[in-house]
């Protein structure tokens, strides 16, 4: 359906009997200007009409020699005609409640074009989105989205707070209700997700280790949407952030600093004290996000964290989140949909046996989906 939005913008010309039209003038002789008789709406389309405002307008002439017609005013005033909807045609709105017909080389017309695809036209060549929300756009609307609910919904995380350390201070389920909220909000107007094998996830009081493929920064709002108090792995510095850095902190976001061995052998012992003790931790066993959209080498910690613990590994793929936002172009947001695919749980005592059967799986599942 192709949507033609045109603006023709009429407008009224002084002149005085010494300009070069030289009409025969009568000074004195008035004309109310009525509104236009146009129909708003017909079968070829929808018209908005916007007439001229009911006043006097003095006349200074009523013959007209020229094969144009004109109206000389005395004073200059802008009045907006019409606005014409059509279907795959454009056409010129007049003016007739004035006595203003034709053309005229001074009116200024502005066009507007929109073509839906998807909708059975064949003259659409682009989508809706790629006009009116440019992926810069639609990035900074996603910014400014995900910023006001982290806003509004860290108060009741800090109202909590005190609550969770007494009563869940290893889960922080209540956090991560709050976290789903703001990850769900986040995303609901700009990307879809779908989801496969929900059944496959554990029991929400069940410790599992979760891992996953890489792709975009969109990754962790997705996995968030999945309703699962999990611990994350963050890089020391987003904890510096105002807002998400302080909920992350709330919410026992585990530290690390990837270029400091000692520091990562500390994050593998908390791994396991909190799986221990009944939590969920969450692996990106990449350990950064993909470039290209390839699967990359798995590192093996948070599978020793498995075999050490004995808790089943539970491998998830996303499919479709480094399209819509690419590595490296975090201020842009292209359309598209997200898969979240949770794959059946799997437990064993061999590191390297599960993380190379963890690879596999999801690989697969990648590799299928091309």
């Amino acid at each position: 359906m192709e949507l033609s939005l045109q603006f023709s913008c009429l407008r009224f010309f002084s002149s005085s009997s010494s300009s070069s039209l030289n009409h025969p003038c009568k000074r004195g002789q008035r004309v109310f200007a009525g509104s236009s008789t146009r129909q708003l709406a017909s079968p070829h389309g929808f018209h908005v009409g916007c007439a001229a405002r009911k006043q006097t307008i003095q006349r200074y002439s009523e013959k007209y020699d020229l094969s144009r017609k004109t109206i000389c005013g005395s004073r200059r005033r802008d009045y907006l005609a019409q606005s014409s909807l059509y279907h795959e045609e454009e056409l010129s709105s007049s003016y007739n409640g004035c006595g203003c017909r034709g053309r005229r080389k001074n009116s200024r017309g502005v066009v507007v074009r929109s073509e839906l695809t998807g909708t059975g036209s064949t003259g659409a060549s682009y989508p809706l989105s790629d006009i009116w929300l440019s992926p810069k756009v639609r990035g900074i609307c996603f910014y400014v989205v995900t910023t006001i609910a982290a806003v509004i919904l860290f108060v009741p995380m800090v109202l909590e707070h005190p609550f969770v350390l007494m009563f869940d201070r290893y889960r922080r389920r209540a956090h991560y209700l709050v976290a789903k909220a703001w990850a769900s909000l986040s995303v609901a107007p700009f990307v879809k997700i779908e989801y496969e094998g929900l059944e496959n996830l554990p029991r929400i009081d069940t410790p599992a280790m979760y891992v996953a493929n890489h792709q975009s920064f969109l990754d962790i709002y997705t996995l968030l949407t999945l309703g699962r108090s999990f611990k994350f792995i963050s890089k020391t510095s987003v904890f510096l952030y105002p807002i998400i850095g302080w909920a992350m902190f709330m919410l026992g976001v585990i530290p690390l600093k990837r270029t400091d061995s000692r520091s990562q052998f500390e994050c593998l012992k908390r791994c396991i004290a909190l799986v221990q003790k009944g939590a969920s931790i969450f692996f990106f066993p990449e350990g950064t996000r993909s470039r290209d959209g390839k699967l990359g080498t798995f590192k093996k910690g948070a599978f020793s964290v498995a075999a050490k613990t004995g808790v089943p590994i539970v491998p998830i793929t996303l499919i479709g989140a480094g399209k819509i936002m690419p590595p490296g172009m975090e201020g842009r947001l292209n359309p598209g949909s997200v898969k979240v695919v949770v794959h059946p749980p799997f437990v064993g005592n061999n590191a390297e046996e599960l993380c190379n059967e963890a690879r596999n799986v999801i690989g697969q599942e990648l590799a299928r989906r091309v």
